[in-house]
């Protein structure tokens, strides 16, 4: 069962890694330093957004835009990073 909760933490922590290569890759779609244009760069890009757009939308509904920027994707990663620790300090001591 340990191990079952330890997997589930490196999917976590994983997937934080696919959030923040999403937002990095938005920035630089924003400012055209990729070219949009570009086969593999649009498929990078819509696999990231497939990825991360199924958690990001409803917390878009109650996270406001502050300054015309979004910051779902920090309250997502503030969320992920609390489901760790809390699956790493309560739950996994208490497991047989």
């Amino acid at each position: 069962m340990q191990s079952i909760i330890l997997l589930l933490v490196k999917v976590i922590e994983l997937y934080s890694y696919v959030l923040f290569a999403a937002v990095i890759f938005s920035w630089l779609y924003q400012f055209n330093i990729v070219n949009a244009s570009n086969r593999t760069v649009r498929t990078i890009g819509d696999i990231l957004y497939k990825a991360t757009e199924p958690a990001l939308r409803p917390l878009r509904r109650f996270v406001p835009y502050i300054g015309g920027m979004d910051i779902s994707p920090i309250v997502l990663l503030l969320l992920l990073w609390l489901a760790s620790d809390m699956l790493l300090r309560y739950v996994l001591p208490n497991v047989p």
